[in-house]
Order: structure tokens, then sequence, then C-alpha cells
């Protein structure tokens, strides 16, 4: 009997995942106006997804924890752009502001 009701149970959940597999292909198939709004939402959320990761691993001021590095912005490197596009943009330290970040450290 417990093989019995095992064998049950299993062929129910394998049924039930299938069904929702299956529901989405059915679903597109009836509905043909909801394809490109699935394409849609998939592209902006893998946009989203890759802008996130790349800012997060790129971009020096994006931080995820803050009690490590409290003031991220004096870790930023000048004569880096953060900006995604930078044209003729060129960085030269001012030495007066340098003195003064020194003497305040």
């Amino acid at each position: 009997i417990k093989d019995l009701l095992y064998r049950i149970r299993i062929d129910t959940e394998w049924n039930l995942k299938n069904k929702m597999k299956f529901g989405l292909i059915q679903m597109m198939r009836k509905r043909k106006q909801v394809i490109p709004l699935i394409g849609f939402m998939a592209l902006s959320v893998a946009g989203a997804t890759f802008a996130s990761l790349y800012f997060l691993f790129t971009k020096s001021d994006v931080i995820l924890n803050k009690s490590r590095n409290p003031e991220p912005w004096e870790r930023v490197d000048p004569s880096k752009p953060q900006k995604l596009v930078t044209i003729n943009q060129k960085w030269r330290p001012i030495k007066e502001l340098e003195q003064v970040k020194s003497m305040t450290k």
C-alpha cells in the first residue's frame, strides 16, 4: 500500500509540474497577442539585471556594505570616468584641494 501511495504522489507531482510548464505554452498558442508582451518583459528583466551587475562590478561608487566603507566617495579615482559615456573630459588634480585633503586626514 505504501508503494502504491508513493507512486500516486509522484505521478501527481509530475503531472502538476508538467501542467504548469505546458500551461504557459498553451496560453501563448491560444492568445498570440501575449507573445510580444512576454518577449518585452523578458528583455527588460534581462536588461535591468545586466545593468545592475555591470554597475555593481565596474563602478567604484556603487557599494553594498556601508559599514565596511562608510565614505565611498573618498576611494573614487577622479582620473577614471564615472559616467557611462565620457567625451573629451580630462581631470587634473588641484594642488590646494589635495593639500587640504591631506591635512584633514
